[in-house]
């Protein structure tokens, strides 16, 4: 009887991937985050087919991640170089597109742009640059400081030439975003083995993970670059190397300021094993280390600490959170303006999950829990209940717990989390009205028909092959 299981399981999965990222590409062309020339001032997309090809593609592609990780006929998972090729299959036809989900790499173009005409980014929003590069930014953010560090603005900085030419730009950045990525896709497996953890697993969970293929690749999103930086420390911290990991862990901060939540995690885990006074030492290092870096890099860039101060921009009177919603559904419920019930609920938000990270910090240093899986909870506490909240961000949790959870149930829970939160944003990064939703319920039902024709073809194939 000829043998079909083996080979042909993995490779349908790949297949069927490469078929929704293909889908997305096509669906960005028309419904995506495009320029303001082809969308007008409103810069929404024009949607229709566009917005049915991008959730079909997405209910393919995350079907595909999903069969991946289910056991086959006893045959063995796929192991990391397939998933390497794999990825690159699925990349691949996001590298040109239009950017999904977001617009927010206009505006990292345009405080590239502003740091070149000598606007202060921490203090001036787009709208004060103005322009051809302003007009691509939601007017939510025209007046908004920049919440980013200096590290990630000298980057910005050098692809200010490319401001007014918004798809190159896109293009550019995107391709910084592959880098990182391709970065994560070899720390994880090194951190994998050094915790115990599948590598190929840890590939699976955090790389090839949907939510990474469509935020940070299609999306051109700055998490790629702090995140690649962030597993980096880890990896030097497990390897003993205490001031390089401190170093890489504040050069990610210096990116995105939640990597900083990271630094006493590489401490503990640089030292771990030493006396007290080593471990008193080592922790000394590599907070200077740390602190050292803040300083170059932001005499370096020459920008200041204003960025600490905007650190709450991406927090809108309008953003979503777990806690701002529950704040205005108590205000209507109060019949009373919602911005106070919301900033209540914020502060709220910030007391519960620092406690929380306390709780964690605490089983850590007392009870000896694993530091890296504490930190992945960490995050996710600090995302399920910070003041705004983006698809993306859950990622700062998913890769931590990609090499540092074992129990299949947590890790399961996490698949799962990462399938909803695929599809809550729609292609043109706006909210969408009825007729968007409509096409995008569509698009998932085509989707799911697509994957369960190709199920019954493989299955009836094979049924003919064993007669």
């Amino acid at each position: 009887m000829p043998n079909t299981g083996v080979n042909a399981y993995p490779s349908r999965c790949r297949w069927l991937g490469l078929l929704g990222s293909l889908a997305l590409a096509v669906g960005a062309l028309s419904a995506g985050a495009r320029s303001a020339a082809d969308t007008g001032p409103a810069l929404r997309a024009s949607g229709g087919a566009g917005t049915v090809l991008v959730f079909a593609g997405l209910a393919v592609l995350v079907a595909a991640w999903m069969l991946m990780g289910r056991p086959a006929d006893g045959q063995p998972p796929p192991d990391e170089r397939w998933l390497n090729v794999t990825l690159t299959w699925w990349v691949a036809p996001l590298l040109l597109v239009p950017p999904l989900f977001s617009r927010d790499v206009y505006s990292y173009l345009a405080q590239g742009a502003m740091l070149a005409h000598g606007l202060d980014v921490y203090t001036h929003g787009p709208a004060d640059l103005g322009g051809p590069t302003a007009v691509q930014i939601p007017q939510v953010w025209q007046h908004t400081p920049a919440p980013y560090g200096p590290a990630f603005l000298l980057v910005a900085r050098a692809v200010a030439p490319l401001a007014e030419h918004p798809w190159v730009g896109t293009v550019v950045l995107r391709l910084a975003a592959v880098l990182a990525v391709a970065a994560i896709a070899a720390l994880l497996p090194a951190l994998a083995r050094a915790l115990g953890v599948d590598p190929a697993a840890a590939l699976r969970l955090g790389v090839l993970n949907p939510l990474v293929l469509v935020h940070l690749i299609a999306g051109a999103h700055n998490d790629a670059p702090a995140l690649a930086l962030l597993l980096g420390g880890l990896l030097a911290a497990t390897r003993r190397r205490a001031v390089l990991a401190a170093a890489l862990v504040a050069l990610a901060a210096l990116v995105k300021a939640p990597a900083a939540l990271a630094l006493p995690v590489v401490c503990l885990v640089a030292a771990a094993d030493r006396t007290w006074r080593a471990q008193l030492w080592t922790s000394a290092r590599a907070l200077g280390a740390a602190a050292g870096t803040v300083l170059a890099f932001t005499a370096v860039a020459g920008t200041g600490y204003g960025w600490i101060s905007a650190l709450t921009t991406p927090a809108t009177s309008s953003s979503w959170s777990l806690t701002s919603s529950l704040g205005r559904l108590a205000a209507d419920i109060a019949g009373t303006a919602p911005e106070g019930a919301v900033n209540v609920a914020r502060l709220l938000g910030i007391v519960l999950a620092a406690a929380a990270i306390a709780v964690l910090g605490w089983r850590v240093v007392g009870r000896g829990s694993e530091p890296v899986a504490a930190l992945a909870f960490a995050f996710a506490v600090l995302v399920a209940l910070g003041p705004a909240f983006r698809p993306w961000y859950a990622l700062w949790a998913v890769l931590p717990a990609a090499f540092a959870v074992r129990a299949p149930g947590v890790r399961r829970v996490v698949e799962l989390a990462c399938v909803v939160l695929v599809f809550v944003v729609m292609p043109d990064g706006f909210s969408p009205d009825g007729a968007e939703l409509v096409l995008a319920v569509g698009g998932l039902g085509i989707g799911v028909g697509v994957v369960a024709a190709a199920e019954r073809g493989i299955s009836f194939r094979e049924r003919q092959l064993a007669c």
